[in-house]
């Protein structure tokens, strides 16, 4: 991955065109920390390869370990000068935003995060003669799981009002785009996510984990997700209590919420059975390595991680948050937790733990489900079509 520092030139597209003929995309996010949005994010952009260019910025400046992931060769600017996602949405700031949206060819913002830029776009668009706008939504924050705060939505329904599409993968969150957000159906695309399935098929090595080996006869329990409060990986760790003392729980993530994890970790005298190895670069070397996937999330949508653990062969363990239960097999639907509570998911963990023969069952048909609906060739098509339809003259 090539990598400048500084604005990109701010020349007409016209300009920008005859000179490359490669689309110059502007991408901006609530932050860049590997995570499910993220990590398709580098998923696209390594798909796309050659055929366009990148500009990465996050509301947290210096949350950007996802752009590690992206291919070498790759031409990406990460986080340029470029105006401070936060603050009030006044008039000037937003204008200082929407100006350094110009030259670019497409602009994609995620998450509410980059509201504030989706707004300044909305209003600045034809003054300044802007690029499209597509935004994407894969979830709410801690805040907004019960009910969607009332000034948030209004700030959606307005701030919306000019992009190009609004993508959602799943199909909670479309309902809430077009009912609460009232969003006119054509410009609401859901695009469930897809990853390389075939790369998860191979059997993972035993020490594929840094500082952390499986050894013979161990049982792992395993979960990939940033640590952050919406995860309520606390709660995980209750519930893994339940469990046999051969079985092991590796979290795998960083974020802020690591030391409450910790905490809870220290009370219930589980150090030696609770493991925290960190963030882990190629998930597919890693899941197989999991006995069993679980999620203890107060909220999902479509949550990539299941998808890979599915890929792998692997029983999946969740509350039925989000999308969850019409992503997993018919056959695994009878093992999520009818409740986000430790004692559900539990129960749901240990009646996996006694049968590794259902386990191995469950899993196939996990496997099967994600080779036929959900690899990654499907999902790349269906972006490339959208971000390509944007750019008029352009495909990707």
């Amino acid at each position: 991955m090539s990598k400048s520092k500084g604005p990109p030139r701010r020349a007409g597209k016209q300009d920008v065109r005859q000179a490359s003929r490669v689309p110059h995309i502007l991408h901006i996010h609530s932050t860049f920390s590997p995570g499910g949005k993220e990590l398709r994010c580098v998923q696209l952009i390594n798909a796309f390869g050659a055929k366009a260019r990148h500009t990465i910025v996050s509301a947290e400046p210096d949350q950007l370990g996802a752009a590690k992931r992206i291919r070498p060769g790759i031409a990406v600017t990460l986080q340029p000068d470029f105006p401070a996602l936060k603050g009030l949405p006044t008039p000037g700031r937003l204008q200082k935003l929407a100006k350094a949206m110009r030259g670019y060819d497409l602009v994609l913002t995620y998450n509410w995060g980059a509201m504030d830029a989706v707004m300044a776009h909305t209003l600045f668009s034809e003054a300044f003669d802007l690029p499209k706008l597509i935004h994407h939504e894969d979830g709410f924050d801690e805040s907004e799981l019960v009910k969607r705060k009332q000034r948030r939505t209004w700030f959606r329904r307005i701030a919306l009002g000019k992009s190009s599409g609004l993508v959602v993968p799943s199909s909670v969150l479309e309902e809430i785009a077009l009912v609460e957000w009232q969003q006119p159906l054509g410009r609401v695309k859901r695009i469930p996510n897809g990853i390389d399935t075939g790369a998860f098929a191979a059997k993972p090595k035993t020490d594929a984990i840094p500082r952390l080996l499986k050894r013979p006869g161990e049982k792992w329990v395993g979960t990939m997700a940033g640590l952050r409060p919406v995860k309520n990986l606390p709660r995980l760790v209750r519930a893994f209590a339940a469990m046999p003392d051969d079985w092991h729980l590796i979290v795998c993530g960083e974020g802020p919420d690591r030391a409450r994890i910790e905490a809870e970790i220290d009370r219930l005298e589980l150090n030696d059975r609770v493991h925290l190895p960190g963030a882990v670069d190629d998930p597919a070397k890693v899941v197989g390595l999991f006995d069993i996937f679980a999620l203890s999330s107060d909220s999902e949508q479509f949550p990539l991680s299941v998808v890979e653990a599915m890929a792998a062969g692997r029983a999946v363990v969740a509350p039925e948050v989000g999308d969850i239960a019409d992503i997993v097999a018919e056959e695994n639907r009878a093992y999520l937790a009818d409740t986000p509570s430790e004692e559900a998911i539990a129960s749901e963990l240990v009646a996996l733990s006694d049968d590794a023969k259902l386990r191995d069952t469950v899993g196939k048909a996990n496997r099967a489900k994600a080779r036929a609906q959900f690899d990654a060739d499907k999902m790349i098509a269906t972006y490339r079509r959208l971000y390509s339809s944007a750019m008029h003259g352009f495909d990707l």
